[in-house]
């Protein structure tokens, strides 16, 4: 961090939607939650951990003087999966759908509750035949499929942590998350679909194992049918053990800070970095927000979180959110342009999906498409739409809103992270007028805030650092076996305050605009700007369909802007002077200080298979340095491509 107090607020934003009044009339969250909240947070956080059933009521809503480590709910017992599946059953919800699973080739697969808690039952009974007890990790290497929901509720039934490796990490990347937190036990399956070929999963586990002697089995879901190798003393077939257990198990109640499960976070070097997150609180947490954010109407909607369950976004809303609430969820295997570009509004139109929440790297991936693909389907069930993941640029949200949601649907543009577990600033759709690009507020029962170097909160109208003032239920509670690295990365540069890493403004108005992440913001020339308003008035350019700013080393203004874009399809190649022609966009739509050195028409960005770009990638471009690990990439020959076209510029 520089001593320069704020990050400089580069443009703004006067187009405000209120919510339709037919919206707010039946929406679920009203005006005064945050009022209630307010007056009395602890309580209001009591409330709404009644959403839980507890086998064991808690007496203390929070304990805050370990500080960092917040415990919450002190002395409740509950069991997570009994509260997404059991409770519902029992109260005569076996026959509403749980999920409608959607393979890639198009196989599909309806999941009642009733069905889901004879599967999960069964590989509870199929785990624990196995070995698996109360406290021990599990790690899941698995595809998009109903298997991988099946094997984290049945950890979750026996209160064996689950970590849930993405589908597209590397052998060594599972390697390093198995001996982190000494996983003795594997779920994976021989492969998935992957634009329409089958993709190996087994083999790289295989590979992984070579380094992981104490991983005693390896359970195998068949997915594709591909040949394998197979280890008689190690690897089991899941139909071969799950398929023959009984279909009752009784789950056992744990402590409300019982851990649930360990996530990694992305894009990170050295020591994986294990977010662990607790049952209660993270149940509260997840199912409110769900209810609270999305509006959900459990009898009435089809939800889609169109994201990977390898990431939170899955854990806490495609899994754990959604099922504590009984909704009804799709869960989609493959990629939006297979077989054809108009894949997801396909299952839209299908399943008449009401909710739709997705990344905005897929929202701009549509807009390269052009609008032409959507308008072939027929979108008209849809009556929300979210997003998640970086903050989304206004042009994006604006297109989203016309071609997704037909101008009727309220947009939430939702901020959280890894660690945070649940959403913590979105709008409410039925309450607040939302900005296009804008995360607005912290939502009830949340005290977030903007800093600036000091740890004063910043003027409205400037920008500063994106920090949590007051503990939250689904807060992780440490990093797996590090409790200093917890303490170092999140509590030191504020006390007792949470530090996101994420740059943000608060706007005249008070609403929040997340900037992404600190190491994103660019010193040119002493001022200090964020990457993400730079790319957003790029974006804005009618023939831009993405764009990715990164800094790189500059002898006259410490750091240059380098832009990389990515044109719409009906812009063409752009023609000789549309680099002139974006440069001279950004000058007018920032100022002078903003024009990027230089911009490179690039086919397509380094992402991963989140949707998240790797700018790192790009800075070591910019900075003609060797290209770092690309094997998160949904595709490493992306860096091929914008290397050659560098060194051919």
């Amino acid at each position: 961090m520089t001593n320069s107090p704020t990050i400089e607020e580069l443009s703004h934003e006067d187009r405000i939607f209120p919510p339709p009044e037919e919206f707010a009339a039946q929406a679920n969250a009203k005006a005064d939650e945050y009022d209630k909240a307010a007056a009395d947070r602890l309580g209001y956080w009591a409330e709404q951990a009644k959403r839980i059933t507890w086998d064991t009521p808690f007496d203390t809503v929070l304990d805050w003087s370990d500080k960092p480590t917040a415990q919450w709910f002190v002395g409740g017992k509950l069991n997570a999966a009994y509260n997404c599946v059991d409770r519902h059953v029992e109260n005569g919800l076996g026959d509403r759908v749980a999920y409608y699973f959607e393979g890639e080739s198009g196989d599909t697969r309806t999941i009642t509750y009733a069905d889901l808690l004879r599967e999960v039952s069964k590989a509870a009974n199929a785990l624990t035949e196995l070995g698996v007890k109360t406290g021990d990790r599990v790690a899941i290497y698995m595809p998009m499929i109903p298997e991988t929901v099946f094997a984290m509720l049945a950890c979750a039934r026996l209160g064996a942590p689950h970590t849930v490796i993405f589908g597209g990490f590397s052998s060594s990347a599972i390697a390093d998350r198995v001996k982190d937190c000494g996983v003795e036990f594997v779920i994976t399956a021989d492969g998935g679909y992957r634009k329409g070929k089958p993709s190996g999963l087994k083999s790289v586990v295989d590979e992984a194992m070579e380094d992981c002697p104490e991983v005693r089995n390896v359970l195998v879901v068949r997915r594709t049918g591909q040949d394998i190798d197979w280890n008689d003393d190690r690897d089991l077939w899941w139909h071969d053990v799950v398929d023959r257990q009984s279909e009752t198990h009784t789950p056992e109640a744990f402590d409300s800070e019982h851990p649930l499960y360990i996530m990694y976070s992305s894009g990170t070097t050295g020591k994986p970095k294990g977010i662990l997150h607790t049952t209660g609180g993270y149940l509260v947490g997840t199912s409110f927000t769900h209810w609270a954010v999305f509006d959900i109407k459990p009898e009435t909607d089809v939800y889609w979180t169109a994201a990977d369950i390898g990431w939170v976004t899955g854990h806490s809303y495609i899994v754990y959110g959604p099922l504590a609430n009984g909704a009804t969820s799709v869960l989609y295997e493959g990629t939006p342009d297979t077989p054809h570009r108009g894949r997801w509004w396909e299952i839209v139109e299908k399943y008449k999906v009401s909710i739709l929440y997705c990344a905005p790297t897929a929202i701009r991936q549509f807009m390269k498409w052009g609008r032409d693909i959507p308008a072939k389907f027929d979108l008209n069930s849809l009556r929300l739409l979210g997003s998640v993941g970086e903050p989304i640029n206004p042009e994006a949200w604006m297109w989203y809103r016309e071609h997704i949601g037909g101008n009727r649907c309220p947009v939430v543009d939702t901020w959280w992270q890894t660690e945070n577990g649940s959403i913590l600033i979105s709008p409410l759709p039925g309450v607040t007028a939302t900005k296009p690009g804008s995360a607005m507020r912290p939502l009830p029962g949340i005290v977030a805030d903007v800093f600036d170097d000091e740890g004063n909160s910043v003027e409205p109208g400037n920008g500063g650092y994106l920090v949590v003032k007051e503990p939250w239920p689904s807060m992780l509670r440490t990093l797996w076996g590090d409790e200093e690295r917890f303490q170092k990365t999140y509590w030191s540069q504020y006390p007792e305050v949470y530090f996101a890493g994420d740059g943000a403004k608060i706007d005249r108005d008070g609403d929040f605009w997340v900037l992404g992440r600190v190491d994103d913001v660019l010193n040119v020339s002493g001022h200090r700007m964020s990457t993400a308003e730079i790319e957003s008035a790029l974006v804005a350019h009618p023939k831009v369909a993405e764009a990715a700013v990164v800094g790189a080393q500059d002898e006259m203004t410490g750091q240059a802007i380098e832009a990389f874009v990515i044109l719409r399809e009906s812009a063409a190649d752009g023609g000789d002077d549309v680099v002139a022609e974006l440069r001279n966009h950004v000058r007018s739509a920032i100022g002078p200080i903003a024009t990027p050195r230089s911009i490179m028409l690039v086919p397509d960005l380094p992402k991963t298979r989140s949707g998240k770009i790797m700018r790192r990638l790009l800075k070591d471009v910019a900075e003609k340095r060797e290209v770092g690990d690309v094997t998160t990439l949904a595709d490493s020959s992306v860096m091929d491509l914008i290397q050659k076209g560098v060194s051919e510029s």
